[in-house]
């Protein structure tokens, strides 16, 4: 078997996940601490943000290939879900096993816990081998998302996104922490912060939708040409050099968020950003409601139907 698959020359998007997880998910009713809880159901899938971003694309019509970091002990769940979905596999097979995140889903109390290992530490000749592969590819599009396994340093993603733009290549970020401070020194074509990050990265508290738009304006000032936050139930909120608009979705009930592509995820967002014009990108989706808070009066119509089939907003 080749530990170390090269590429296409074809692909559309290039998703990259350096610490992906098998995402194991248990639910037990009265979850308790410092008790027995007994299992009623479990299921385990290959995950991870870049990884889920990949499936998301591949099952939408777009060639996309994934590249990071798998353990070489534990990766066919990975490989088996690559072949399914037509994904390019590109990971670096590294020692070890690939970590286990593990959710543990309270029905009846509506708690979810998580516990989530540190993943496997990629040597010297790993970073070296992920770096060319990376390079090597040439799709336009490039998603770095999710957290740093051990031992790498912080400002891997600033190093990135420096490398890929002087390849004349657009990359989307949707990561947290220190990792997503030092990137936005190289200002990533596009990031997705929620709140708290938001407010962590312009240092100062964000009270309302108003001082989301301020903050994310900063970050277009900066050189980011798309930021969308996530708000939680409040929906999202998407800001470009001249358009703000914020996206409310229903009101569901959630199960699970294992495996969850959310309609402002980077693979959601690519899909409707390379199939549209914007400001048409978020309104895409149907059943959301979305209020214009200023569109140049260049920009197209937003679409029939949506908006729950009745109303537009400009």
């Amino acid at each position: 078997m080749n530990n170390n698959p090269t590429l296409p020359q074809t692909l559309d998007v290039v998703t990259v996940t350096l610490n992906p997880a098998i995402d194991q998910t248990v639910v037990i009713h009265h979850f308790a601490a410092n008790q027995v809880n007994r299992v009623v159901q479990t299921a385990a899938q290959p995950g991870g943000k870049g990884v889920n971003v990949a499936a998301f694309l591949a099952d939408n019509g777009y060639r996309v290939g994934v590249t990071g970091f798998l353990g070489r002990e534990n990766d066919t769940p990975f490989t088996d879900l690559f072949e399914h979905k037509g994904i390019a596999d590109g990971f670096i097979r590294i020692a070890g096993q690939t970590r286990t995140g593990i959710k543990i889903t309270d029905p009846l109390q509506r708690q979810t816990t998580d516990i989530n290992f540190p993943g496997q530490a990629p040597s010297a000749a790993n970073l070296d081998a992920f770096y060319t592969q990376l390079a090597a590819s040439n799709s336009p599009w490039v998603v770095l998302a999710g957290s740093l396994p051990p031992g790498v340093d912080a400002g891997i993603y600033r190093e990135l996104i420096g490398l890929l733009k002087k390849q004349g290549r657009a990359v989307v970020l949707d990561t947290s922490g220190e990792a997503l401070q030092q990137a936005l020194e190289a200002a990533p074509y596009m990031i997705k912060p929620n709140i708290h990050e938001l407010e962590g990265l312009v240092k100062q508290p964000l009270h309302n939708e108003t001082d989301v738009i301020a903050a994310a304006r900063m970050l277009i000032a900066q050189g980011m040409r798309l930021v969308v936050v996530s708000m939680g139930k409040a929906g999202a909120c998407f800001v470009n050099a001249d358009t703000v608009i914020i996206a409310r979705p229903p009101q569901v009930e959630v199960q699970s968020t294992v495996g969850a592509v959310m309609p402002w995820s980077p693979g959601w967002l690519l899909h409707i950003y390379a199939s549209m014009p914007w400001p048409i990108v978020p309104a895409w989706q149907p059943r959301f409601r979305l209020i214009a808070l200023h569109v140049p009066a260049s920009a197209s119509p937003l679409p029939q139907p949506w908006i729950d089939g009745r109303r537009r907003y400009r």
